[in-house]
């Protein structure tokens, strides 16, 4: 059985930075790609950033470029996405998941192609 769970947001002032993590069990990150997504009130749930199941290969969101860096500690099943100046728009649920299938070449950038989901950890910027 595959667990995920997020943690680490919460209310912070435009410019600052936070690291969200996500610790998941019953499925390996050297075979899964994994990716971070956000969904804000009334909006479809996007990608945020995704990284491959070798490591090599990250995907971000036009946002996300240059701000926020994902990254993964094999040995702890555990995604990190470090965000950098933070801004009122970045303000949602921000949620972990885990790809359908194994070894995929491309990494997903829609939520069609991941399967397990963590509860979400809400990320709040003051301006």
């Amino acid at each position: 059985q595959v667990h995920v769970v997020e943690s680490g947001g919460g209310l912070v002032q435009a410019g600052d930075s936070l690291r969200l993590s996500c610790a998941v069990s019953g499925r390996s990150f050297d075979s899964y790609n994994v990716g971070w997504f956000r969904q804000a009130p009334g909006k479809e749930r996007d990608i945020v950033a995704a990284i491959s199941w070798g490591g090599g290969s990250t995907r971000y969101a036009d946002s996300a470029k240059g701000r926020f860096t994902i990254s993964r500690d094999v040995a702890k099943s555990t995604l990190y996405l470090q965000m950098n100046s933070l801004k009122p728009e970045d303000t949602a649920v921000y949620y972990c998941a885990t790809a359908r299938r194994p070894y995929e070449a491309a990494v997903p950038t829609t939520r069609e192609g991941y399967d397990y989901w963590g509860q979400g950890t809400q990320v709040t910027v003051s301006s």
